[in-house]
């Protein structure tokens, strides 16, 4: 069975699944945002199953457990949407009214209290931002929303630029604990921008990871995505640092840490997060015996005040997780609630390390706000470019504090398709849209506020998720789920407001399946897209390789990513190679081969015909595969993409990729560093010096500014 037609057989309808939903049912789910039907290709329907939709509705606290609780849930909610005179998030355009607000009984009389406390009506001309909303109609009814004022678009990104690509516990300098750090980043960014004329340097999220032994390495299934992990930190930059008194531990740790660096980049050992963290988390410990400085503690007070209830809740997290294991869905009772008098005592008790984590949260945002300001001081129109992960942990520190915000019992995945037809189970709980709504998106705002504050610009995972995320209900198979539509205008409105405020560039990762209309909608506001080269051909016609001037403008164009392999590997087939050797392949080697060589032929013969690929022989490169590689970058350049991203191991010729999908346990993935085209390490002051890296380097810097 092809994987294509094995697809089709799961979508049909799971085996064992219950009977179709009934009217009532279906219905009721269409008034809650559950989808009662998805595409998995445009020319199929396919119906959700009861169970998918019953589970979906009771995580949003919709009783469907008899024909009767359904009647009457419909009843309610029906009554609710007539009665109700609005939502409870408004989203008006740079001050154009809403359709909400022009649907009112006539003489309504309208309230605003703005964000900076200022009273308004609806005549005033209101300043950007989530305001307070109370209209009182004629008849005496009164309700109240928030009314998010947002520009229309956010800016388009001034002139072209290209950039480094690089997933930054990957990329170990001779200062390194063992894995790559901030100050590597800012050492990067800093080399890039002065020295390579880049733009800019995109990196893996940074969000705090879940603790414990082993660490899960993914970075996309973070504890938080509201705080960074202090992982990253580099120790000798932290001021108080040189001021520890016990030198001897100091060396002792420093000797550790040279150890660990030895171990990846002379011995071949894969990156140990858990061991670097050991290792800093006791250096940090004797950092926070030495006392602030009066303007260090003065800025640390303020990073409390500024961070409030948000970050005692992390810090209380961690502090908690320190005693009872990372999952809090394991803790006592008592603790599982943020808002108990258990864990009210509790933070009493664990004050001391509370604070630890707090000042720790300080620092890693410090040095983040320090890698950004280097990126802009040596040049970079753009600077570092931030990650955001589609979703987090279930028993890590965001799922606790924010319980009421999550949909429990449900995960978020994707549907079955062409190439995974058992549909995919992320393991990450989706964000109640319900809920955010009645906030004003609160969570959603302070995580896009926090995270903009030290990015030129922000990647979004899955950026189709702030329109619809497919549920799956937990114990159940993928096929099980169904989509749960979100308020994607209110959520586009946030992030413009957001970013615009913070100056941000937004880039959305819309690859895969993509809803009709949400690259539209996404361009309409100034989300740039992203674009990779293997994907990019007409699929609407011949599906040859699609030529540059058909490209989009408004996108990041790439060759590859953290989850593709690697060019290197691409054009000589040793991907293939690779999936063989793990048993991942679902069909003959020999077909996979075949595929993989017309699919790089066909790019080949484009590249040669649009006289891209200009040989080894002629002397500026060693091999035919660094000739190629340069070829394909100059047909990024000759594309209109606004921004044009470089995998920074296709610099160096590095064949592995840092995650292969499919795997766990096959692969190490997220644990590789950066090698050269033998697999030997690279350090980056070695990666700076690469003939083969300034190559290419060339290339770019020498088309970026015109078409090639």
């Amino acid at each position: 069975m092809t994987a294509q037609r094995s697809a089709e057989a799961c979508a049909e309808g799971p085996e064992g699944s219950e009977d179709l939903p009934s009217d009532a049912l279906t219905r009721l789910a269409g008034l809650h945002g559950v989808a009662t039907s998805f595409q998995p290709s445009a020319d199929r329907t396919v119906t959700a199953s009861a169970t998918a939709l019953t589970r979906a509705l009771a995580a949003l606290d919709v009783d469907t457990s008899t024909p009767a609780a359904v009647a009457a849930a419909l009843a309610a909610r029906d009554r609710e949407l007539r009665e109700r005179l609005l939502p409870p998030t408004v989203v008006s355009w740079s001050g154009a009214e809403p359709e909400a607000l022009a649907a009112l009984p006539s003489g309504t009389r309208l309230r605003i209290e703005t964000e900076q406390g200022e009273t308004r009506t609806a005549a005033d001309r209101l300043p950007p931002g989530v305001h307070r909303l109370t209209a009182t109609t004629p008849d005496g009814r009164t309700t109240t929303s928030h009314l998010v004022v947002a520009p229309p678009r956010l800016p388009t990104p001034t002139g072209r630029s290209y950039g480094l690509l690089v997933q930054l516990y990957s990329l170990l300098s001779r200062r390194s604990w063992g894995m790559g750090d901030l100050g590597d980043l800012t050492e990067l960014a800093t080399w890039a921008g002065r020295a390579l004329g880049a733009g800019f340097v995109q990196v893996n999220p940074l969000h705090a990871a879940v603790p414990g032994t082993p660490t899960d390495p993914s970075p996309y299934r973070p504890s938080s995505r509201r705080f960074p992990d202090p992982v990253h930190l580099r120790v000798e930059d932290v001021p108080e640092f040189a001021y520890v008194e016990d030198r001897a531990r100091v060396r002792t740790l420093l000797e550790r840490a040279g150890r660990l660096r030895e171990a990846v980049l002379e011995k071949g050992a894969l990156i140990d997060r858990d061991a670097v963290w050991e290792a800093k988390r006791e250096a940090l410990e004797l950092v926070r015996e030495v006392p602030l400085g009066p303007g260090r503690r003065a800025a640390y007070a303020d990073f409390l005040a500024r961070e409030g209830d948000a970050l005692e809740d992390h810090a209380t997290w961690c502090a908690l997780a320190e005693v009872h294991g990372s999952d809090w869905q394991l803790w006592p009772a008592g603790l599982r609630d943020p808002r108990s008098p258990e864990t009210a005592r509790a933070r009493t008790e664990l004050m001391d390390r509370i604070d630890f984590h707090c000042r720790l949260a300080w620092l890693t945002d410090s040095q983040l706000t320090a890698a950004q300001r280097a990126a802009r001081e040596a040049g970079m129109p753009v600077g570092i470019v931030h990650d955001l992960a589609v979703g987090v942990h279930p028993g890590g520190a965001d799922a606790w504090a924010q319980q009421a915000y999550f949909a429990a019992g449900m995960s978020v995945g994707a549907p079955p398709d062409a190439f995974n037809a058992r549909g995919q189970d992320w393991g990450l709980p989706p964000w109640r849209p319900d809920r955010l709504a009645e906030s004003g998106y609160e969570p959603y705002r302070r995580l896009l506020r926090a995270l903009c504050r030290y990015a030129g610009a922000l990647r979004i995972d899955h950026v189709m998720g702030l329109f619809r995320l497919w549920w799956v209900p937990q114990g159940h198979a993928p096929t099980e789920g169904t989509y749960v539509r979100y308020d994607a205008e209110a959520m586009l409105a946030i992030l413009v407001l957001e970013a615009e405020r913070a100056g941000a560039v937004v880039i959305g990762e819309d690859l895969g399946t993509v809803e009709p209309g949400v690259r539209e909608a996404l361009r309409t506001r100034g989300v740039l897209g992203t674009s990779v080269l293997w994907f990019e051909r007409d699929w609407d016609g011949d599906g040859r390789p699609l030529p540059p001037e058909s490209w989009r403008a408004d996108c990041l164009a790439t060759a590859t990513t953290h989850d593709l392999p690697s060019t290197a590997a691409r054009l000589t087939g040793e991907h293939v190679e690779l999936r063989d050797s793990l048993g991942l392949l679902t069909r003959p080697l020999e077909q996979e081969r075949a595929e993989a060589a017309a699919d790089t032929g066909e790019w080949l013969e484009l590249l040669s015909r649009l006289g891209m690929l200009r040989g080894a022989h002629g002397g500026h490169c060693a091999s035919e595969e660094e000739a190629e590689i340069q070829a394909v970058h100059r047909f990024l350049l000759r594309t209109p993409a606004r921004m044009i991203g470089v995998w920074l191991p296709d610099g160096v010729g590095d064949r592995r990729p840092q995650n292969l999908p499919g795997t766990w346990d096959q692969y190490p993935n997220w644990r590789l560093p950066i090698a050269d085209a033998d697999g030997r390490p690279m350090t980056l002051e070695e990666l700076a010096g690469s003939s083969r890296m300034w190559g290419l380097v060339e290339v770019l810097r020498g088309g970026i500014g015109r078409q090639e």
